[in-house]
């Protein structure tokens, strides 16, 4: 069965992910997960096997009075019992597993993105990382070091940044109608008879969500592949039905759309089309993500050395020691404001953990713009 996804890639890499030993006297972490419920040992809800968080931790990277913005206190011994117990089934004391933990997962993130990119024939060099999630911040540097990459972004509110998308994106229906022809022989009647079709279906959606007439867009697409391949790639379609001039438009978007998949045509092959698409959505919701106002009694600061709210020993992973690190309330930054790494940055839902050779910017919506020098 085919469905309109997006594309994503699975790695089994969050701060629930357990670690264990394997079969060959291995670490491993993931993809098994303590999930939420028990979770990670230190939320003392249950959990008795080291996580990904557990070991962020005991690396000084989270606060253990500041989790959820201290709503949540985090058991710094309970989880280092747990790694210990670890340690002892490897052989190792808890610091050199609870490290091991964390680039191991940082490891596996960054190989599976070696991975997707080679399957794709991308140059992982010309990317910026963008991370989000609870966790993501915290390894975000690590993984963009392993991977070769000078540039990332950390968004105010990472932990939340799933939601807000959700909260950002307007209402739309994807509907799709197989029609399998070779190009030349494509009876364009029942092209136009198929978007007639799904366009009345997705306006009804619509109109039941509450959004009709011309706050409605539609926009046309169809599934093209050469004749013999195994893939086809989605052309999408100049506004308005197909009409006399629909296959000279067709070929267009298709061959467009191709070369900038593949940087080539095949030139004198044919070309069948094999499903006929209709994506109708409302209007955007409105979302600004310009800098807000500071919440009260915490409004940024005229210099970053304001916003700084103490330090702590953290592992640094580039001098494989401990170093007493520059502690920071997101909060308090403000637009403009310049740190360098290394440097932990806190925020509820969420924390950056930067290391040697990060400087960071904050922008006008609040991200953390990282720049990263050898």
């Amino acid at each position: 069965m085919r469905v309109p996804v997006i594309e994503l890639v699975e790695i089994g890499a969050g701060g629930g992910s357990l670690a264990r030993r394997d079969s060959m006297g291995l670490l491993k972490v993931g993809p098994q997960s303590a999930g939420a419920v028990p979770g990670p040992v230190c939320y003392g809800r249950g959990g008795t096997a080291p996580t990904v968080t557990d070991a962020d931790l005991l690396l000084g990277y989270l606060n253990p009075d500041y989790f959820l913005g201290g709503r949540m206190r985090l058991d710094v011994e309970a989880a280092r019992r747990a790694v210990a117990e670890l340690g002892a089934t490897l052989g190792l004391p808890w610091e050199r597993v609870a490290q091991g933990i964390s680039d191991v997962v940082n490891e596996n993130m960054a190989n599976m993105a070696r991975v997707h990119a080679a399957e794709r024939g991308r140059d992982l060099g010309r990317y910026t990382l963008v991370a989000f999630g609870g966790s993501g911040p915290v390894h975000a540097c690590e993984v963009a070091k392993k991977l070769g990459l000078t540039r990332l972004i950390l968004p105010l509110g990472a932990g939340v940044t799933s939601s807000v998308g959700l909260l950002g994106a307007p209402a739309a229906f994807d509907l799709v109608r197989s029609y399998v022809s070779r190009l030349e022989a494509l009876d364009w009647a029942r092209v136009q008879a198929l978007f007639a079709e799904m366009e009345t279906e997705a306006r009804r959606l619509l109109a039941g969500a509450g959004i009709a007439g011309d706050a409605v867009t539609i926009e046309r697409s169809v599934d093209v592949r050469y004749v013999g391949q195994g893939y086809e790639v989605t052309a999408r379609l100049p506004d308005g039905a197909p009409g006399g001039d629909g296959h000279a438009a067709l070929v267009a978007a298709f061959e467009a759309e191709y070369r900038r998949l593949y940087q080539r045509l095949t030139p004198g092959a044919g070309l069948e089309a094999l499903s006929w698409r209709i994506r109708a959505s409302g209007p955007r919701p409105p979302l600004s993500l310009r800098a807000p106002a500071p919440p009260a009694g915490r409004a940024g600061g005229t210099s970053p050395a304001e916003a700084r709210k103490g330090a702590r020993p953290v592992f640094v992973p580039d001098v494989r020691d401990w170093v007493t690190c520059p502690i920071y309330d997101r909060y308090r930054l403000a637009v403009g404001h310049r740190l360098a790494g290394p440097a932990v940055i806190e925020e509820r839902e969420s924390t950056s953990v930067l290391g040697p050779g990060a400087r960071i910017e904050v922008d006008d919506c609040l991200n953390l713009v990282v720049t990263i020098v050898s």
